[in-house]
């Protein structure tokens, strides 16, 4: 399994970045894909997360209504376009990935795929 990660980048306050996950190998139709943010010195935080199967969405209470998830089933691709962006939105990105269908408060650890991380800076 593979996840590519694409679209990071710099913006400033108030602005908008859209990621992308592609994803490849995943063998089966019911998995859950998230987006995860880590800030320098702080531990990686679930930030939104969509069933493939269904397209319910999780999201994390400082993003909501800011950003939403999406995905195009068929480029297995999923979206996270961010709004209204904020400095403390800093971070590197990472997309994760798992069988079944948790939400994006799932701790980190137990995602089995993970991409390789894109860096958004706001300023």
């Amino acid at each position: 399994v593979q996840l590519v990660e694409s679209g990071g980048g710099s913006a400033q306050a108030g602005g908008s970045l859209r990621l992308a996950c592609t994803a490849s190998g995943l063998t089966t139709t019911h998995n859950a894909v998230a987006w995860f943010r880590q800030s320098p010195g702080k531990e990686r935080e679930g930030v939104a997360s969509i069933f493939t199967r269904g397209g319910t969405t999780t999201y994390a209470d400082y993003v909501k209504g800011r950003f939403t998830i999406s995905q195009d089933s068929a480029k297995n691709t999923v979206y996270l376009q961010m709004n209204s962006l904020a400095p403390e939105d800093t971070g590197m990105y990472y997309c994760a990935a798992r069988p079944g269908t948790v939400g994006c408060s799932f701790p980190p650890d137990r995602w089995t795929y993970w991409g390789q991380g894109t860096q958004v800076t706001v300023s």
